[in-house]
């Protein structure tokens, strides 16, 4: 008999199943109370803006000091990396973004943010964790203590990330050009999660393949040639041409693109003008583009410039006066998980949390992640984004979407989860 449980959990653990550890439930509840639950109120009440996370990173960096881990603070900016080495074995990076949002709280939670911030252009921002980096960061704290807690079950090195500027899908290619894979351990493994207020609080969804869409940002400067708003002849309206623009780049994605595979176009700012009777010289237009393979996304970007000249164009726009159609910067690819390392990690968090605590929601538009980059096929990383639901049942109706002043979640099963799942993924990752 004592053979055969030894050949048990040595099949379990070569795949990756390692037997579920009876008293991890218990450990993070009991740390959730102690120390998980006011960090999670200090992260929601003092929100920063991207690439402005300095008393954000310093905090997060004194936790993970504390208990004991290697710090390096600023890389990338204001990002953190911390190194958890327990012996030779593989190397799992396990990050948490960081950055606020430039939005005024109003989700009448009694601990919601006040906090303000001055933006990059000198403005004066209210700033709230409106999509949950908070839960993020707190549970990554929480993982590292349960890790250490547990070294005699895994061997090899934890790379923990404290990812700047992900809302501006800046922070991830920031970290790698400063030589986060070159100046740390690089890692054969990453793992990240984000909370989903629009899935049962504290479930657990590991999708397969696309875990999020690219995302490219496009500006077009529709120029036009100024005149009276009651002469419209002498003039070239960029008003008309900008909004036929408009209305024409949602020709792309319903009849140049394959209805099977998705796609997004969406103008989200356009301005221009400034009185009632004149006609303005230049309109200016803000477009967000999602895609979920590498063709679809260079079919989208060749398309907006296709449609936004043609228009012009055919509206009287002379050669040098076509629009001018340039990225704007912010730019991810698509975020895939591996889908080998995805079904041990599946399989291990299910083990473990029990079925019904998995969720197989399916996605709800096209979001975008920089964990990307950590990822690409260029870099060999196997990576593995899961989701960890943020809202009570019974309020799934009602929830308020990412982004929205109104974004709230029920953080102690979020953090719970996410504390238990990214466990018992890291340790059967370095349990080979």
């Amino acid at each position: 008999m004592r053979r055969l449980c030894l050949l048990s959990l040595a099949l379990a653990a070569h795949t990756g199943l390692v037997v579920a550890d009876a008293d991890l439930a218990a450990d993070v509840a009991s740390d959730y109370s102690a120390n998980l639950s006011p960090l999670f109120l200090h992260f929601h009440q003092h929100p920063e803006l991207s690439g402005r996370e300095e008393q954000t990173s310093a905090r997060l960096a004194g936790e993970l000091r504390a208990l004991g881990l290697e710090v390096t603070e600023h890389v990338g900016g204001t990002g953190v990396v911390a190194l958890l080495r327990n012996g030779n074995g593989p190397t799992v990076l396990i990050r948490a973004d960081m950055d606020g949002l430039p939005v005024a709280e109003r989700s009448g939670l009694a601990y919601a943010s006040q906090a303000k911030q001055m933006d990059p252009y000198g403005v004066e921002q209210s700033v709230m964790h409106a999509c949950g980096h908070d839960t993020h960061m707190t549970a990554l704290v929480g993982t590292a203590r349960q890790l250490i807690a547990r070294k005699s079950d895994w061997h090899g090195t934890v790379v923990f990330i404290g990812q700047p500027a992900e809302e501006t899908i800046s922070g991830a290619k920031a970290m790698l050009e400063d030589g986060l894979y070159s100046r740390f351990p690089k890692p054969e493994y990453a793992l990240a999660f984000h909370v989903n207020a629009l899935d049962e609080a504290g479930k657990v969804s590991v999708p397969d393949g696309i875990a999020y869409s690219s995302s490219d940002s496009v500006n077009i400067k529709v120029r036009g040639i100024g005149a009276h708003g009651a002469a419209p002849h002498k003039g070239l309206d960029p008003v008309l041409i900008a909004s036929s623009i408009v209305v024409n780049l949602q020709s792309i994605v319903a009849r140049t693109i394959d209805p099977l595979q998705p796609g997004v176009v969406t103008v989200g700012s356009i301005h221009g003008g400034a009185k009632h009777n004149i006609i303005p010289e230049e309109v200016n237009l803000q477009l967000t583009v999602r895609a979920d393979t590498p063709e679809v996304r260079d079919q989208l970007l060749a398309a907006i410039r296709r449609v936004a000249l043609g228009t012009a164009k055919a509206l009287g726009a002379s050669d040098d006066m076509l629009p001018i159609v340039e990225p704007h910067g912010e730019s991810t690819p698509p975020t895939r998980n591996d889908p080998a390392t995805t079904q041990r990690v599946r399989a291990v968090i299910e083990k473990s949390l029990g079925a019904s605590r998995m969720s197989s929601k399916p996605r709800e538009g096209m979001g975008a992640e920089d964990f990307a980059y950590f990822v690409t096929p260029e870099s060999g990383v196997k990576g593995v984004y899961f989701g960890v639901g943020g809202t009570p049942a019974a309020d799934l109706a009602t929830a308020a979407s990412h982004h929205s002043p109104l974004f709230k979640v029920t953080p102690e099963p979020v953090i719970r989860s996410a504390v238990e799942a990214m466990t018992v993924a890291a340790i059967a990752l370095m349990s080979d």
